[in-house]
């Protein structure tokens, strides 16, 4: 077997159902790679794809040594997807970009740069959406900057996967345990010396977004049971502002019983009232029940993804997650 170079730089390439847009991708990639002239590797993850992304990629493995294509057994999801890029790069810096080209590989590098400037981490900060609707604009907005009131964590807004990470930065990630993984967090968690790169962000190529409305709340909620507790802080204290509220309500009751002539009414407000208080403690039973859930996942301690093959060269070099 042809041997390759080691990597100094291996891209991470997370796919999911991307014919459409995958060859343009592989093009690019290897434009850019191919000119900052140092030895890389391009892993693609293909992630339970239904169409024939995975044999296209298999294409490029057999006339590109640079590039190797890990199929999962099913759909795992975008983070175990990264997960298993990470767990399986070799070179001294990674790249991660997701396979839809609404992040520019040509930013590389310039990531690049600033980490032989001695950065760790150059994430890719939004300053422009395009092709997106007002409402996903809104609706991220409003959650980056809500997720860092919530966490001690500095977690920069307006920023995704699409990053450069050293190796050592790469390896403290993978060795993380947990299952359910926010990876633009642990990244932050970790520390290092970070720095921003900022870029505006494009249109989807080709396909369509592997991100529905149901996806964007779970992974909101990923994020935010995996790095804040503070909301069920929260609730505690509503909690105790309701009761406070209804104890107050009670006193009134019994004075106008016990002391005045006025007649004890309202009862379709005190219904309403009764009505709100069960609907916010169903809210919080409910967020309760989003940590007890995610508490029980991991205990579980079911691998975050199964590899069904390695396709390309060295393939026979790759872990499976204990």
């Amino acid at each position: 077997m042809l041997e390759i170079p080691s990597p100094v730089y291996s891209v991470i390439v997370p796919a999911y159902n991307e014919e459409e847009v995958i060859n343009e991708t592989y093009k690019r990639l290897t434009a850019v790679m191919t000119g900052m002239d140092e030895p890389y590797e391009l892993i693609f993850v293909n992630d339970g794809s239904r169409d024939k992304t995975a044999e296209i990629i298999a294409g490029f493995c057999a006339q590109d040594a640079s590039v190797r294509l890990i199929n999962f057994t099913r759909n795992f999801g975008h983070m175990p997807a990264i997960t298993a890029g990470m767990d399986n790069v070799r070179g001294q810096a990674v790249f991660i970009i997701d396979a839809d080209l609404q992040d520019p590989p040509e930013l590389f590098p310039e990531m690049a740069a600033r980490w032989k400037e001695g950065y760790h981490v150059a994430y890719g900060k939004r300053t422009k959406r395009k092709g997106e609707s007002w409402f996903k604009k809104i609706t991220a907005r409003i959650f980056y900057r809500f997720i860092r009131r919530l966490t001690t964590v500095d977690l920069p807004p307006d920023t995704g996967e699409f990053r450069l990470i050293d190796r050592k930065v790469c390896d403290a990630v993978a060795r993380l345990p947990e299952r359910s993984r926010y990876i633009r967090g642990l990244v932050s968690w970790v520390g290092f010396k970070q720095i921003a790169v900022e870029y505006v962000r494009e249109e989807r190529f080709a396909g369509t977004t592997k991100y529905p409305f149901r996806k964007m709340i779970s992974f909101a909620l990923d994020a935010i049971t995996a790095f804040s507790y503070k909301p069920l802080k929260l609730a505690t204290s509503l909690g105790f502002f309701l009761s406070l509220i209804s104890f107050v309500y009670l006193l009134v009751i019994f004075f106008q019983w016990a002391f005045t002539d006025a007649l004890v009414s309202g009862w379709a407000s005190t219904i309403g009232a009764v009505l709100f208080t069960q609907g916010i403690v169903l809210m919080i039973l409910g967020l309760m029940g989003e940590y007890i859930g995610r508490i029980y996942e991991e205990i579980k301690g079911r691998p975050a993804y199964i590899i069904l093959e390695i396709v390309g060269q060295n393939e026979e070099i790759y872990r499976i997650p204990d």
